[in-house]
């Protein structure tokens, strides 16, 4: 049987905290199953891109690794969701993640790990659902109190469009005046002619 290969994950927030801690416990926790590691180390703040993770992340989905070890699950991701869509994405690359020290694996092989992945799914589901419910309240909300969602629509004149046209203005320079584009001014313009 060949040996699985295990990615470890290691996150510190800020410069001066140490990978050491996490570290040390998973990789004896790797060294007692006969696992062959790559270590993978971020530091970085909660608010900025994990460059080091997305790469974690493209090598299981190119099936680089079999297992992601991580100390705990709030390395592993910025929030709830973070953590339950990162474990979804691996799952679908047929990846196990393990927490060595909260005891959580997702191998496809345990049906209590099966569960644990299924009802992560349904918490994603479930806080998207909620999103999608809050910003159509909102937006609801919003046109009851006759306030307009998405882009603001500008108001201009089409007889200043086709006076400033009459003048010689070029559809740019029409378009910049009355805060409109080029192709909008252009097509408004040339229906206009027509009619």
């Amino acid at each position: 049987m060949p040996t699985l290969k295990a990615a470890i994950y290691a996150r510190v927030s800020s410069e001066d905290q140490s990978y050491e801690m996490q570290l040390s416990e998973i990789r004896e926790y790797a060294e007692r199953m006969k696992w062959e590691t790559t270590e993978y180390r971020e530091k970085m703040s909660a608010a900025k891109a994990r460059p080091v993770l997305a790469q974690l992340m493209q090598d299981a989905r190119l099936k680089k690794i079999d297992i992601v070890l991580v100390y705990k699950l709030d390395r592993f991701g910025r929030s709830v969701s973070d953590i339950i869509n990162n474990i979804l994405i691996l799952d679908q690359h047929g990846v196990r993640l393990i927490a060595v020290t909260q005891g959580i694996d997702t191998d496809v092989k345990s049906p209590a790990s099966r569960l644990i992945v299924h009802v992560l799914a349904a918490v994603a589901e479930f806080e998207r659902s909620l999103i999608v419910e809050r910003v159509r309240s909102g937006m609801a909300q919003a046109k009851r109190t006759g306030k307009h969602c998405g882009r603001p629509t500008r108001v201009w004149s089409r007889d200043e469009a086709l006076e400033l046209r009459a003048r010689g203005l070029s559809f740019r320079k029409i378009a910049a005046k009355l805060g409109q584009s080029e192709g909008s001014i252009r097509r408004w313009l040339k229906n206009a002619s027509k009619g």
